[in-house]
């Protein structure tokens, strides 16, 4: 094994770490019995993740990890990088999605393995470094997908900019005001004493956090994991930022809600331990053209807890949609 793969391999001491943090994390118990309900397994669901053309190219001088495959013939699909993961998370769904679309997936500023530092670590930096990729891409008429920090960053974008949206599918993530946070986001907004633990701790810790609390189904294996792990290794410190000025970006985007008139598609897991369900449908009732989809005995990564039904709910929204 080389030493930069030993570096980036989930270790004794991230799952220590990631130990402790279980025992002050109340939502674990519940998950533990779904998982057993679901008969969850701790084999990896596939031994290695499908393919991804991944490219890296300079966007108003930030680098920026994306894959692209397909033609403008097809409906044309953006999918932003959930945390702490990357667009390595789309591997097991991109195989069918690139058999029906015009395909994008990429790493915003500051996550996955794109550059960018505390600078962006807002909504509606986030936002508006969304509209330079689609201007820079040439990208027209897209749908937009974003699971968790991929969220707020697509409603920002399209309640701010007059730009032409088929449809937004986005769900798992914060975007309206008091946000219903479980135990970790309160412990990661609220507590500078618990972003300098995290900090302490370091990515490893926070990937295999993130693979205790965020699935109910699905298991990742060691290439995922390390590519998320090698993701944030020296950036978790800017990374957090992003929850430090997580009450200021809301106030960016919850009033945004209502002005958002393109076809959106809510997702959410009925057992997400980050942000709970309640957010989805106190979302829908103020946003003018959303309807909501629950994914039943599903986690935070509904988009890998739920593959298939994930994928299925994709395609027939675009093909209604497009």
């Amino acid at each position: 094994m080389k030493k930069s793969d030993a570096l980036s391999t989930i270790n004794f001491l991230d799952r220590t770490n990631a130990n402790i943090l279980a025992l002050v994390t109340p939502e674990i118990p519940r998950l533990n019995k779904v998982r057993k309900e679901n008969d969850y397994s701790e084999r990896p669901t596939f031994s290695a993740p499908p393919a991804m053309p991944l490219q890296y190219e300079v966007v108003h001088d930030v680098k920026i990890r994306y894959a692209h495959i397909g033609s403008s013939e097809k409906p044309t699909l953006v999918m932003l990088a959930p945390f702490p993961q990357s667009i390595i998370a789309y591997a097991p769904i991109w195989p069918l999605l690139a058999k029906e679309f015009h395909l994008y997936a990429f790493d915003m500023p500051g996550f996955g393995h794109s550059e960018g530092g505390k600078e962006f670590m807002s909504f509606s930096a986030q936002g508006d470094f969304l509209n330079s990729l689609i201007q820079h891409f040439n990208i027209e008429n897209p749908h937009l997908l974003g699971p968790d920090v991929g969220m707020p960053a697509i409603l920002y974008y399209a309640g701010t900019y007059d730009e032409k949206i088929a449809s937004i599918i986005v769900g798992d993530g914060p975007a309206i005001s008091p946000s219903s946070n479980a135990s970790i986001i309160h412990k990661m907004v609220e507590s500078p004493f618990w972003r300098l633990i995290f900090r302490i701790a370091g990515a490893g810790a926070l990937v295999e956090a993130g693979r205790r609390i965020c699935y109910v189904n699905y298991c990742p294996n060691d290439i995922e994991l390390s590519d998320y792990k090698k993701s944030y290794s020296g950036r978790v410190s800017a990374a957090l930022h992003w929850f430090k000025n997580y009450p200021e970006s809301l106030a960016t985007v919850d009033p945004l809600l209502e002005s958002i008139a393109s076809p959106t598609l809510l997702f959410w897991g009925d057992e997400d331990a980050i942000l709970l369900p309640d957010n989805a449908v106190r979302i829908q009732k103020r946003m003018p053209n959303a309807k909501l989809h629950i994914f039943e005995r599903c986690g935070h990564f509904c988009y890998q807890d739920r593959a298939e039904e994930f994928t299925a709910m994709v395609i027939d929204w675009i093909r209604k949609h497009d």
